[in-house]
């Protein structure tokens, strides 16, 4: 029978978690709970089945029983997040080192606020999928594209985790932006500011930065990236958190396949960026990036400036 230096690994695996928090947990920090992975995965499950019960609720579940379904789930999810918003707001207050915090009224305050959103997140989701469905010849349905694009997955995710992000619960918001970043390949902070009508076409290897802003009836193409330039530092080296340095995308830009487009720049109302272009300044409304000039015959979008 094979043996293995159980005891020896343990002790090995002691001396690194010993070593770690010793080295970057604030002295007298109080231990706390963590927000579980776990738990979020099943909170958000039940969430997209309140959002669309009929679709992706519970298989066999009828109409006629649809807003039992809803009110059932809904309350469990609500509580379950509760619990976790609890989780994160004693986590904050001891990396703060504050104790005076009523974090009982301030959960369920936010919690609150987050289920009072729900139907104004569906109303965002349904402008999604159907720019979606009216963007894309190849999609027969809003059915077909609710349950089988990535891109409207990875805005079912965003839409809850912006919401969540702008109570004042980032933790919770990045697991539930990560969570569909692991699945779609799409890559969603949830501090970006998206309008209605958003459509990720086929949607892998997509980037958008916290701080974006992103107007309504936008239309982005796989490998797009909305990025930083640069990252400002303080004065001993360590980044300025929180600046604005991502690009505002103003309502009705297209942009193609494997754009980058960098700092706190605007792209104009109607502006078409073309595929693999690298753009850094300003881009006029109704304008037309493109590549080199001996491309621009071909470029999606037709005549433009070589960036």
């Amino acid at each position: 029978m094979a043996e293995f230096d159980i005891a020896g690994i343990v002790q090995g695996l002691h001396d690194a978690r010993q070593q770690w928090r010793q080295a970057h947990r604030p002295a007298g920090e109080v231990r706390t709970e963590f927000p579980s992975r776990d738990a979020l995965a099943t909170i958000v499950a039940q969430l997209k089945g309140v959002l669309f019960p009929m679709r992706l609720g519970p298989p066999g579940l009828r109409q006629e029983s649809e807003e039992f379904h809803v009110a059932h789930a809904l309350d469990s999810a609500l509580h379950a997040l509760l619990r976790q918003v609890e989780i994160e707001l004693r986590y904050s207050a001891a990396l703060q080192q504050r104790t005076d915090t009523d974090v009982a009224g301030q959960a369920l305050a936010a919690t609150q606020a987050f289920g009072a959103a729900l139907p104004d997140i569906r109303f965002m989701l349904d402008s999604d999928v159907l720019a979606a469905y009216q963007g894309d010849p190849a999609a027969r349905s809003v059915d077909e594209v609710l349950l089988c694009y990535p891109g409207i997955l990875a805005m079912i995710h965003h839409r809850m985790a912006h919401c969540l992000y702008k109570l004042g619960l980032p933790l919770l918001a990045r697991i539930v932006a990560e969570q569909a970043h692991a699945e779609t390949g799409i890559d969603i902070h949830p501090g970006a500011t998206i309008g209605a009508g958003f459509f990720m076409d086929h949607g892998t290897g997509i980037v958008i930065g916290e701080t974006a802003v992103i107007g309504q009836r936008v239309r982005l193409y796989q490998a797009v990236t909305l990025g930083a330039k640069r990252f400002p530092t303080h004065a001993d080296g360590t980044l300025q958190k929180g600046l604005p340095r991502h690009p505002v995308v103003e309502d009705d830009v297209v942009i193609y396949a494997g754009a980058t487009v960098l700092g706190r720049i605007t792209i104009g109302r109607g502006a078409v960026i073309g595929g693999n272009v690298w753009v850094t300044h300003d881009v006029a409304p109704g304008a037309h990036v493109t590549q080199a000039a001996s491309r621009e015959n071909d470029a999606p979008g037709g005549q433009g400036d070589p960036v």
